[in-house]
């Protein structure tokens, strides 16, 4: 769960799509922030999830993009970290956070 919550919280801010999922990150900004990377040339390589603590959680992700000049390059690494929010019959909803 988390790994695709990362992946896709990723894609949202290199490339703008899906960003409406993420109204606490984006905010009224959603639209207005230009993505840095094309949709068409960005994916990701790889991610692995793993627990920071026993409430938080860190994806590791290494991904590949084509900028807005067209440069293409791959191993880009990212982490996202993550809070656990609530636990509901023994599944976690986890939150985004600001970088540490």
């Amino acid at each position: 769960m988390l790994r695709m919550r990362g992946t896709s919280l990723l894609r949202a801010d290199a490339t703008g799509v899906g960003r409406a999922a993420w109204p606490k990150v984006f905010g009224d900004r959603s639209k207005a922030l230009a993505p840095a990377f094309a949709a068409a040339r960005f994916r990701v390589q790889a991610v692995i999830a793993r627990r920071d603590g026993p409430d938080r959680a860190v994806v590791h992700l290494v991904w590949a993009g084509a900028d807005r000049a067209g440069t293409f390059t791959d191993g880009r690494i990212t982490d996202l970290y993550f809070l656990r929010t609530t636990v509901t019959k023994g599944v976690s909803a986890w939150s985004p956070q600001h970088r540490p």
